[in-house]
């Protein structure tokens, strides 16, 4: 494992002191665990702007979607524990 330094103001650093404090954790831990969860975020980011490139390109490929209010009704059917069909797609209006 690696030894990487950051420089910490005192105000940020009696911050973690004190949130690792209530966590029941170490300050290092609790930044080991915020860099963690802020690369996790970004990740997932990624993957979401992703998908929906990957979605848009359909749309814009196949020049079909679904009305939102067509798939709203579904959604909250199926919520509702109803039977529904789901929407077809249909060509976007020009």
């Amino acid at each position: 494992m690696s030894t990487t330094t950051i420089r910490l103001s005192e105000d940020l650093k009696a911050r973690i002191a004190a949130a690792a404090k209530q966590a029941g954790t170490t300050s290092h831990n609790f930044i080991l665990e915020a860099i963690a969860e802020k690369a996790d975020l970004a990740e997932r980011r990624a993957d979401f702007d992703a998908t929906a490139e990957q979605r848009y390109a359909r749309i814009v490929e196949s020049g079909k979607t679904v009305p939102w209010d067509d798939m709203r009704g579904y959604l909250e059917d199926r919520i509702a524990g109803k039977a529904a069909r789901r929407p077809a797609a249909r060509k976007l209006a020009k």
